[in-house]
């Protein structure tokens, strides 16, 4: 599968495709796949061209990537308020990381596309009926009803319009003023001002802009896109490989295919098949490839895995996403770490502490806790300290919203109260609170070399 040889955006179709909803309609299927691909592009060949050039940066240490949002959107929160405090909060930790961490951040969101989610099975028992696992709101409903877990391919055109209203509200809060450094203050979200990260924020907040003021008293223009704008990309598992396809456009400028769905796409632990439909699609398109690394990967796989996604070992096009749980990230990164860098690979080293350390709590909901995140992170780090490599950035699920998914933290969630506002459509995010404090815990390492 070497190069780009015998791919089409289509060639995926020869291969085992996984993780694909059993469509009952074909013909229905085909009709809104058709119309997918008449629509105009979501993001642009120019925008995903600068997302690369950002990571080649984060590649060789010289930035570093923030890539976070939620595990599963949902088709009734696409608001204005809940994109809002989502790009709140990453605007907040994009300072933190910024300013006391002293690097620039590529800042990524899991927005705008994040609509389809892998399951282990495609039935699952609800109150002792056997119904279509729920695959995401592109696919069918979460409600347990057969009619409401059917799957419905006119979800993926709901899907795209509802992502392309996202993108229309990210794009305007973050070029119209919204995101300009001088409105430090304002991102600090209500329920956070009162503890000690919001604190720490607001005195980081006032020293931006005593900096921002003496720029102007020595006559340097503050009205410039560096601190009145921010470049915010979009990401999302690229799963759903029909609707992937039907957004796969060829740029007028270069000839070259993206993927025009999102910015940058992944692939997930249960679908990156080194001969599968999913890693032979995105082998073909030019965006920006994440791949998730369990501690059930074995090495030479990885290694045929890089090569494919990225023949010509281009630096910031193959971002590596590390989910071991802190329990296994010694044993299972530090090994492929060391034999990646041997083969020379130009490669973006994340680190998702989420899902490896996933568990049921004694109330019965899935959770995370937070000090063991924090500690998946700061082994990431060492880790890399240790082989040479640089640790280019981190993947959370997280919130803006005032959530209680995770537990610890500054306000020390505990177990009895996960129930008070458990929100999430699939698995346990940080709130805006957690999220600050792991940015804070971050600068601080990224200070350390």
């Amino acid at each position: 599968m070497a190069g780009k040889t015998n791919w089409s955006k289509s060639s995926w179709q020869n291969f085992t495709a996984l993780q694909q909803p059993n469509w009952p309609d074909r013909e229905e299927h085909r009709s809104a796949l058709a119309t997918l691909a008449e629509l105009p592009p979501l993001v642009f060949a120019g925008e995903i061209r600068d997302l690369k050039r950002q990571l080649a940066m984060a590649a060789k240490g010289e930035a570093f990537l923030l890539q976070g949002g939620d595990c599963a959107e949902s088709f009734s929160l696409c608001t204005a308020p809940v994109v809002r405090e989502l790009l709140k909060v990453i605007l907040q930790m994009t300072v933190i990381l910024g300013y006391a961490g002293g690097k620039p951040v590529v800042k990524v969101g899991r927005i705008a596309g994040q609509y389809a989610k892998p399951r282990s099975a495609d039935t699952e028992m609800v109150n002792g009926v056997e119904l279509p696992s729920y695959r995401g709101d592109m696919v069918n409903s979460s409600e347990a009803t057969p009619a409401a877990r059917r799957p419905d391919p006119q979800r993926m055109v709901r899907g795209y319009f509802l992502a392309c209203a996202t993108m229309n509200i990210l794009r305007a809060f973050t070029t119209g003023g919204y995101a300009a450094l001088e409105r430090v203050h304002a991102w600090n979200n209500e329920f956070v001002k009162s503890s000690p990260q919001g604190q720490m924020y607001d005195k980081l907040a006032r020293n931006i802009d005593q900096a921002i003021n003496f720029m102007r008293v020595v006559g340097l223009d503050t009205n410039v896109p560096q601190l009145t704008q921010a470049s915010f990309f979009t990401s999302h598992e690229a799963l759903l490989l029909g609707y992937e396809e039907a957004l796969t456009r060829q740029d007028s400028t270069t000839g070259n295919w993206y993927d025009c769905s999102a910015h940058m796409l992944w692939i997930g632990e249960r679908t990156r098949q080194v001969d599968g439909a999913h890693v032979e699609f995105l082998r073909g398109v030019n965006n920006p490839i994440g791949v998730k690394i369990g501690p059930n990967h074995d090495i030479d796989d990885v290694k045929r895995l890089v090569n494919a996604l990225n023949p010509e070992n281009e630096p910031g096009k193959l971002t590596l996403i590390a989910r071991f749980g802190i329990k296994k990230i010694a044993e299972g990164l530090t090994p492929l770490v060391r034999a990646l860098k041997g083969e020379g690979f130009n490669l973006v080293w994340s680190c998702d502490p989420m899902h490896g350390n996933t568990y049921t709590s004694a109330s019965g909901l899935k959770t995370r806790n937070f000090i063991n995140i924090l500690e998946e992170i700061r082994a990431f780090f060492e880790i890399h300290w240790q082989e040479g490599t640089v640790p280019g950035g981190v993947h959370f699920e997280m919130t803006g919203a005032d959530v209680t998914e995770c537990v610890g933290g500054g306000r020390d969630i505990v177990d009895q109260e996960l129930s008070q506002r458990y929100l999430t459509m699939c698995d346990p995010r940080l709130n805006a609170e957690q999220s600050l404090e792991l940015a804070f815990q971050i600068a601080e390492l990224l200070r350390e070399k």
